[in-house]
């Protein structure tokens, strides 16, 4: 028996609106776009991925305490260089990176990964600069 394996990838180019969204649970879902887990040809060592764009992601939800208790880290490689940023004034400065970060975590941490990664498109605002593409709106 022989195994079918295409090398022709056609990707589709999907638009999340982050309003009042929980961001755990849209980060799950726009990971499994960007592995394409969802296409019938899946398969986890190939990048058959589609495009996503987040809209509003300075709107996004979270749930319980984690406004002042989630905390963000960066460091700077040199000594006392390590900053540290609660999720609150994270989604004041960066909304976009907080969306950015939730869904790194739940891709694969390798090169295919990185290269998902890359397909994932986060603006604070309603606009976005994909129109062309004719975007398909999702309902979570």
């Amino acid at each position: 028996m022989k195994t079918y394996m295409s090398n022709k990838v056609e990707r589709k180019w999907y638009l999340i609106n982050a309003e009042g969204k929980t961001l755990g649970r849209m980060s799950t879902r726009i990971a499994d776009i960007l592995q394409g887990k969802k296409k019938p040809e899946f398969a986890p060592h190939l990048d058959i991925g589609d495009e996503v764009i987040v809209t509003n992601a300075a709107k996004v939800a979270v749930t319980g305490r984690k406004l002042k208790q989630k905390i963000y880290f960066r460091y700077s490689g040199y000594p006392s260089g390590q900053k540290r940023f609660d999720l609150q004034t994270m989604l004041e400065k960066k909304p976009e990176e907080v969306i950015r970060q939730a869904v790194r975590g739940m891709l694969p941490g390798n090169n295919i990964g990185r290269k998902m990664l890359k397909r994932l498109r986060v603006y604070a605002g309603p606009e976005h600069e994909q129109q062309a593409q004719q975007p398909k709106e999702i309902k979570l």
